[in-house]
């Protein structure tokens, strides 16, 4: 079952490896890792995306609560809304720009460079648009992705 689980840390050194190196040593995946300070500079969230049962995953978020600099765990179950960021860099010329440019402006991405031969275009949704997004764009020839991973706040 996939969780995503959410720590808010006080913003010192070593913290992210402590949290990192508890969830993996208990035999955790990570799939995706997001680290970045909240209004309040004195603290980040660390959000994690990861793979495991429910027990295991209960077990987790009890021993993250016992590690020093942790303010709070949440599990994210119901009520949340999830993001991902990407960039994709996909080959375009003449002929094949304009296609692309309409498959945009249905998952209302936006171009982040224009280039001769090329488009790198910014979307951001769940996991499902961004899937979808990115396989309409596979014939295109993708040259190069940038994802930053899951995000997410509860509603």
């Amino acid at each position: 079952m996939r969780h995503t689980i959410s720590v808010l840390v006080e913003n010192k050194f070593g913290v992210l490896a402590r949290v990192a190196g508890m969830i993996s040593g208990r035999g955790f995946n990570i799939d995706s890792l997001n680290v970045a300070p909240t209004h309040d500079a004195s603290l980040s969230r660390i959000t994690i995306v990861l793979k495991g049962d429910d027990a295991a995953l209960d077990l987790c978020t009890k021993q993250l609560r016992k590690l020093v600099n942790v303010v709070e765990v949440m599990d994210y179950k119901d009520g949340h809304i999830s993001r991902e960021l990407v960039l994709v860099k996909i080959r375009a010329d003449a002929k094949t720009r304009p296609e692309i440019l309409q498959i945009k402006e249905i998952f209302r991405a936006k171009i982040a460079n224009l280039a001769h031969d090329s488009l790198v275009v910014e979307v951001t949704g769940d996991e499902e648009k961004i899937a979808a997004f990115l396989g309409l764009l596979e014939p295109f020839g993708v040259l190069e992705i940038a994802r930053t991973g899951s995000l997410a706040l509860t509603r």
